[in-house]
């Protein structure tokens, strides 16, 4: 766990190692939940029968959101923010979904800070490259530019 209990100890992270979480694992029944909360039934995600006989994977896999989704859980296991009055999430300039997350799969995050930007006294807003692994994998399943917005 590193703590980012300043802007000064967030700007000492810039273009450090990355942070890597542990491992968490995304079953059926939470790829299920994502379908329904969503909407986004689509066999491939929820049909285990035809996911095996149809699908290139062999089996269900996790929705591309459900992966983005669980950034937070892992960037909340390898850091710690004491002091930031606000944490917000900015969004995300790039996205893509490099490989599949099979339901079942233990997968963690690597969160390294590759730019930062002064938004205004006390107020940063870090530029993090974000990747999804799969354990056992060697490509990342998803990497991503995600913006959080932090105010000390």
């Amino acid at each position: 766990m590193h703590t980012l209990n300043s802007i000064d100890a967030v700007r000492a992270r810039l273009h450090g190692p990355a942070a890597v979480s542990g491992y968490f694992t995304l079953d059926q029944a939470t790829i299920d939940t994502f379908a329904n909360v969503t909407g986004d039934r689509q066999w491939i995600h929820v049909d285990p029968a035809r996911a095996a006989a149809d699908s290139p994977y062999g089996c269900t896999i996790a929705h591309g959101l459900l992966t983005l989704s669980m950034v937070t859980a892992a960037y909340t296991q390898c850091f710690s923010l004491p002091g930031c009055k606000l944490l917000l999430n900015y969004g995300f300039d790039k996205i893509r979904f490099t490989g599949p997350v099979p339901a079942g799969a233990r997968i963690r995050g690597s969160f390294h800070l590759a730019g930062l930007e002064d938004v205004r006294p006390g107020e940063v807003r870090g530029i993090w490259r974000v990747e999804t692994h799969v354990e056992g994998s060697e490509r990342p399943a998803m990497v991503a530019t995600w913006l959080l917005q932090m105010r000390y």
